[in-house]
């Protein structure tokens, strides 16, 4: 749980600071005032490149050249712990935790951040590289070192790749990074299988939202070293690795209405991914003890006042602290007094409202 956020030179706010009670958080205003911005940042207190997925220098308050900093006191079975993200002028990305370096894996260990924002609702018939970056994200919330994993795949593949692209055909060159791959590959279905069957089973009868029946397709064969030795010359021909869990695709059905995800309604493929984002919620509620911060961007917009009670009462009953934006409070209006609300003014200014 987060009860301080403070933002230093981040986006569009040069100095803003919320203090948070644990319940569900609602900020409100008008488009461009830079609520997502707010949820940016919290996703940066978690492994990776955030919600935007952008490059460090572009996190920095524009015009200015001054980095960002973001600070956060957090609670974690009952332990309070301080985390700062930060960024000097062109430098990479840095965290403490504690006041003392710490490693961005370290972050998932702390605190479990999970998002949906509104470019994801094409998740379902967009390409699959987007379905497995919100496979990972789901399985990093259950395994931190997940992360650790697919960069040490994605490491070994480059250079396999680069081999691939300059013609080399001395097989002593890939029999390391052919191993490496398999070893980090196996690792990565693995962990992919068993988030999957976690969340599966976490929306058995337990939420108001359509479920999907979600399988894993493309992983390559079981023994991913063998079949790396033997499609070199194929690999080579096109310049890259064909097999192996980075052409995974995670396939969906509507499992009431017997459908393809992407042959449903909008609304539907919107009702499936919040189905996910809550079960794995849940899951991860029950598995550690402590639910996830949720940041759910416009997530209200498109949903009927029906939805809108039960996301909203999912949410509490799950002790969740979300996070979650819109335009106008009245979207909000469910809550109650179960949330605390913000208003967030053109200028970047945030007030707390009634709530």
């Amino acid at each position: 749980m987060l009860s301080r956020l403070v933002l230093l030179q981040f986006r569009s706010h040069s100095h803003l600071e919320l203090a948070l009670d644990g319940r569900p958080v609602v900020l409100f205003g008008p488009n461009g005032a830079g609520k997502t911005n707010i949820l940016e940042a919290v996703s940066m207190l978690s492994p990776g490149r955030g919600l935007r997925r952008a490059a460090a220098e572009e996190l920095a308050r524009q015009p200015g050249d001054l980095g960002w900093k973001i600070r956060a006191a957090v609670t974690v079975d009952g332990i309070g712990h301080e985390i700062e993200s930060f960024a000097a002028p062109g430098a990479a990305r840095a965290v403490m935790i504690d006041g003392k370096p710490a490693q961005q894996v370290a972050l998932g260990r702390l605190m479990r951040v999970l998002w949906l924002v509104p470019v994801m609702d094409r998740l379902w018939i967009e390409a699959p590289e987007g379905r497995r970056r919100f496979l990972d994200r789901l399985t990093m919330a259950f395994q931190p070192g997940h992360a650790e994993e697919v960069l040490a795949y994605e490491k070994a593949m480059r250079e396999r790749n680069r081999l691939l692209k300059d013609m080399v055909r001395d097989a002593g060159w890939y029999g390391a990074l052919e191993a490496q791959m398999a070893a980090a590959g196996a690792a990565i279905s693995g962990n992919r299988r068993a988030a999957l069957a976690r969340i599966s089973a976490a929306q058995r009868g337990a939420t108001a939202f359509p479920v999907p029946e979600m399988r894993i397709e493309g992983e390559g064969p079981a023994d991913l070293v063998a079949a790396l030795a033997e499609g070199r010359a194929r690999d080579m021909a096109a310049g890259r690795a064909l097999e192996g869990p980075h052409r995974a695709d995670l396939v969906a059905h509507h499992a009431a209405k017997g459908m393809p995800a992407a042959q449903a309604s909008t609304g539907e493929q919107k009702a499936l991914l919040i189905s996910v984002i809550l079960a794995n919620a849940r899951a991860l509620a029950e598995d550690t003890g402590a639910p996830p911060v949720l940041l759910l961007d416009e997530v209200a917009a498109h949903l009927d006042a029906e939805r809108r009670a039960a996301l909203y009462d999912e949410i509490c009953a799950l002790g969740c602290q979300a996070f979650m934006t819109g335009t106008g409070a009245e979207l909000f209006e469910g809550l109650g007094g179960r949330a605390q609300v913000f208003e967030v003014n053109e200028r970047g200014g945030v007030s707390a409202a009634p709530g």
